[in-house]
């Protein structure tokens, strides 16, 4: 637990962990999924501890996602840390979402990609008027991992498809909509409800501060997004929302033209299959063989060289359109790993983020 990246308090019956890289809007590294993981280890065990918190320093957000920079790096010398750092993040996130006492988390500000995933599986998810989350991953050249695709596909109607292929952010009150978060209240009393949760069950402080959020601006636009987006096929649906004569579907189909085509259609593949499955375990195991074949992707370090290492923005995809994915891609993507597969057991009985003690 010596890992300055993530400070662990304990006040009362609460053990509150901090991540604690603002400079960086707390991304995640290797050593943070690690600390997190331990400090749950010795709170399960210890009668003391009552809930979790997670939270993030600073002013920004809880987390920014993974530190796609090192990845990216590490991709140069064959990948081998950052299929360690999935492998450990994905057992986390799953960890989490079964955790045996209440888990609160402050979605509040910037959430991104392995932000997510620390986060919206738990079983109290908090964001408030400032929150911004998203998973923008195939703007790099990815695929949404961390088990959003689990959360995405389950959102009502296609506001999931929406999200996972134009990688835009959403709001507070969106995120309840789609069942990313399940408590809504103003950023304000955020101090007030970690001071009880220190001598408080979780449920009862989050219910007392929790409010009815604002109408969702995304729900209202499901007259064109679930009509637009019932395809399997991408290019039929940006053919779809170029026909809605509506800026917000020409807006969306410009963002979506602009990502990588091999990550749109391997990520729309992934989110139809991750409907299917029956477990938020089955998804995070299809997520580390995505993962795995998008670390091989050209299109994935170049992503990553656009957005963030030489911020030109302006990222030679390969191939350079949705009609040229080879059918061979996807169907590689989520080819199984065989030895190397993450195999994480189903539960018998799903209950991700049904505990509300």
């Amino acid at each position: 637990m010596d890992n300055n990246d993530v400070l662990m308090q304990r006040t009362g019956t609460l053990g509150h962990l901090v991540l604690n890289r603002p400079e960086a809007i707390n991304a995640l590294n290797h050593g943070m999924v690690q600390a997190v993981a331990a400090a749950l280890d010795e709170w399960e065990q210890d009668r003391g501890v009552a809930t979790v918190l997670i939270s993030g320093a600073g002013e920004r957000g809880l987390c920014a996602g993974g530190d796609i920079v090192s990845i990216y790096h590490d991709a140069r010398n064959g990948g081998h840390e950052s299929e360690q750092f999935w492998r450990d993040e994905y057992h986390l996130n799953a960890r989490i979402a079964r955790y045996p006492k209440p888990v609160v988390t402050l979605m509040d500000g910037v959430v991104l990609g392995g932000g997510v995933g620390i986060s919206a599986h738990a079983s109290h998810r908090i964001v408030t008027e400032r929150s911004r989350i998203g998973m923008p991953e195939t703007g790099i050249g990815f695929v949404p991992d961390v088990g959003g695709l689990w959360l995405l596909s389950r959102a009502p109607g296609e506001l999931g498809t929406h999200a996972a292929l134009t990688g835009g952010m959403v709001s507070g009150a969106d995120a309840v909509a789609m069942g990313l978060a399940s408590h809504y209240m103003d950023s304000a009393v955020l101090p007030t409800l970690v001071a009880e949760l220190a001598e408080r069950n979780a449920g009862a402080a989050v219910a007392r501060y929790g409010q009815v959020p604002p109408e969702s601006a995304l729900a209202a636009q499901r007259w064109w997004i679930d009509e637009c987006y019932a395809p399997d096929d991408a290019g039929t649906i940006l053919g779809r929302l170029a026909r809605v004569g509506d800026p917000a579907a020409d807006a969306a189909a410009a963002a979506i033209a602009a990502k990588s085509p091999t990550a749109v259609t391997v990520t729309l593949a992934a989110l139809r299959r991750a409907r299917a499955l029956g477990s938020l375990e089955a998804v995070l195991n299809q997520d580390l063989r995505v993962s795995l074949r998008a670390l091989r992707w050209p299109d994935f370090a170049e992503g990553i060289r656009a957005q963030l290492v030489d911020k030109d923005r302006n990222p030679a995809w390969r191939p350079a359109s949705l009609a040229e994915v080879p059918a061979d891609v996807v169907r590689e993507a989520f080819a199984d790993l065989g030895g190397l597969e993450l195999g994480l057991a189903q539960p018998a009985v799903e209950n991700v983020g049904s505990v509300l003690l």
